[in-house]
């Protein structure tokens, strides 16, 4: 039976919570950034909340489970959605879109040549949205190449850089924007040392000696990982019911997998799901898993049939 997603017809915003706990024990290490260390702060209730994951990081990680490495293809549910593949000049695949910290604004995809003749990916996007160099851009022309050449990017959204591409203007926002926060924080302080059995006393500054650290792990009383799908971005596309309903699907699809296989963050850092539940609309209930993996390979066959994206090469 199809996933009902009848509750989110005239809604702006898909709003889901899972409240997380340690797999073991009661410490957790939180993200860290540089020139920083953990992101902490003041709670509105006087007490202190920390990053323990960030937007960034955790648009890496939705898409991080959709990926099947083993088999260098998407996992079985989503094949044959496009993106850009790209391999190198002997045949030997080197990356995709999927995986590129930029994606479609990876070099190596723009500078990626065509099978058969010279062209890049950056020329084939110049030729599509040469339109756009002066003027008001406008972004439904942006999402009917994403949707062509590299769909996820219509729930990661995308930055076009180059100036070449209308001046640099072509960006498309974060359909789907996820983190996680921990609140009542509490830091659990703890060290160790690196031993050298051969010379204690060595010169440490070359890697020799003894090396007695501090570290700091946290405790908290209440985990959370927040997801928002922005459903009125994903209507405003004009790409149809159908590409709507892909976009969503897939949204909960990555959502629903992250939460099952994808919450290892660190190595002091291993989470398990409490509870999830949808905080807006109310009425909304998340389907089973499998249920959106038995409805999406459908709706890929009848959007894509003709079409899975591109392969080009970049020469190393």
């Amino acid at each position: 039976m199809p996933v009902n997603l009848t509750a989110l017809e005239n809604e702006p915003r898909l709003l889901i919570e899972a409240r997380l706990r340690p797999v073991q024990g009661v410490r957790f290490q939180p993200t860290g950034f540089p020139n920083l260390g953990h992101a902490v702060y003041d709670s509105p209730d006087g007490g202190q909340t920390i990053l323990v994951e960030s937007a960034q990081s955790m648009a890496n990680r939705l898409e991080a489970v959709c990926w099947d490495e083993a088999t260098d293809d998407w996992v079985k549910p989503l094949r044959g959605l496009p993106l850009v593949r790209v391999i190198d000049q002997n045949g030997n695949p080197l990356t995709n879109s999927l995986l590129e910290s930029h994606r479609l604004n990876s070099p190596y995809i723009l500078e990626g040549k065509l099978e058969g003749n010279n062209k890049t990916v950056l020329d084939v996007l110049k030729e599509r949205l040469a339109r756009f160099d002066k003027g008001r851009v406008n972004l439904r022309e942006l999402v009917k190449v994403l949707l062509e050449l590299d769909t996820n990017g219509l729930l990661h959204g995308i930055f076009l850089a180059k100036k070449q591409l209308a001046g640099g203007r072509l960006r498309l926002p974060r359909s789907l924007s996820a983190f996680v926060e921990a609140d009542g924080v509490k830091r659990a302080v703890s060290g160790g040392v690196k031993n050298d059995s051969v010379n204690p006393q060595g010169d440490t500054a070359k890697g020799f000696g003894n090396v007695p650290f501090s570290r700091d792990e946290w405790t908290a009383d209440r985990i959370t990982a927040y997801f928002n799908l922005d459903l009125r971005q994903i209507r405003a596309f004009g790409l149809g019911d159908d590409v709507s309903r892909l976009l969503i699907l897939l949204a909960l699809f990555k959502i629903m997998q992250f939460l099952r296989t994808g919450l290892r963050f660190r190595t002091a850092c291993d989470l398990d799901v409490v509870e999830t539940h949808v905080t807006r609309p109310s009425s909304f209930k998340l389907p089973p898993l499998s249920a959106i993996e038995s409805d999406l390979p459908g709706i890929i066959r009848e959007l894509f049939e003709k079409s899975s994206g591109l392969t080009v090469t970049y020469d190393l």
